[in-house]
């Protein structure tokens, strides 16, 4: 096996193996905490989860850097030499309201791009992987779909407006609605994406800076299965980058336009 492939095999059993912690916990009424704010929430089951997939990846690559979303982990992605990117459960709103449709997130990255991802969803048991060529769910190569019509596709806005940024979730919405076939909201990033990648989706906007932790998995499935990710302006996506917009690539100008509609460009 060589260095990518142990990387990649190392995404995919990381995120199972923290995700397999976190689905003991789903549904039995574990307590819940707040972090930044009431929607902002936290389980032990979130801790629990990344510590065992920071066990895992620390097992094979013991001195390489981790970005997590919870405790002590870092919280940038470094721009030079390996790392890992992780998110214990993506969709931890849903994961509190017994809602199946959260993901355990665990991506490689060199020099600050994705080489390998993995977005495994306990709940529903579907493990969503790539390596630099391919993507696949459950080891079947998947691809994003092929429609072309926009208004036969559905569409995603995702990440979260705060309150004080309502105008612009309404925005987002509208923007979809009168453009596209249909509209779905899903409450997990590295979900949607994943959904993007295998063509359950067609596009995802948001035109907030997302976590590293809640897309750069998912930005590289959607990549591996033929997808197109950009900013706001068109360039191609970075963990840092303004805003997230993956797309099928054949409608991608549609959707890249109306993620521009959110807050007025």
């Amino acid at each position: 096996m060589n260095e990518l492939d142990a990387r990649a095999d190392r995404a995919q059993r990381a995120a199972r193996d923290g995700g397999a912690v976190a689905r003991r916990a789903f549904r039995t009424g574990i307590a819940v905490e707040t972090k930044g704010g009431k929607t902002d929430v936290v389980t032990q089951a979130d801790k629990d989860a990344q510590r065992r997939v920071v066990e895992r990846i620390r097992g094979a690559f013991p001195d390489e850097p981790i970005v997590g979303e919870e405790e002590d982990e870092r919280k940038s992605v470094p721009e030079s030499g390996p790392a890992w990117v992780v998110d214990p459960i993506d969709g931890t709103n849903n994961f509190v309201r017994n809602v199946p449709v959260w993901a355990t997130a665990v991506a490689a990255v060199r020099d600050g791009d994705p080489i390998a991802a993995a977005n495994y969803l306990p709940a529903l048991d579907d493990c969503y992987a790539a390596d630099d060529e391919t993507a696949s769910r459950n080891g079947e190569e998947i691809s994003v779909s092929q429609r072309d019509d926009p208004e036969t596709c559905t569409v995603c806005p995702t990440f979260w407006w705060d309150y004080d940024a309502r105008d612009e979730y309404a925005a987002a919405a509208r923007a979809i609605v009168t453009r596209f076939g249909d509209l779905r909201r899903y409450g997990s990033m590295q979900v949607v994406l994943s959904y993007v990648a295998d063509g359950s989706l067609d596009g995802v906007i948001t035109n907030k800076r997302a976590n590293p932790w809640d897309s750069v998995a998912g930005a590289h499935l959607v990549r591996m299965a033929g997808g197109t990710v950009t900013d706001l302006d068109g360039n191609a996506w970075r963990h840092d980058s303004e805003g997230l917009v993956a797309s099928n690539g054949h409608v991608h100008d549609a959707v890249l336009e109306a993620a521009r509609e959110i807050d007025g460009r």
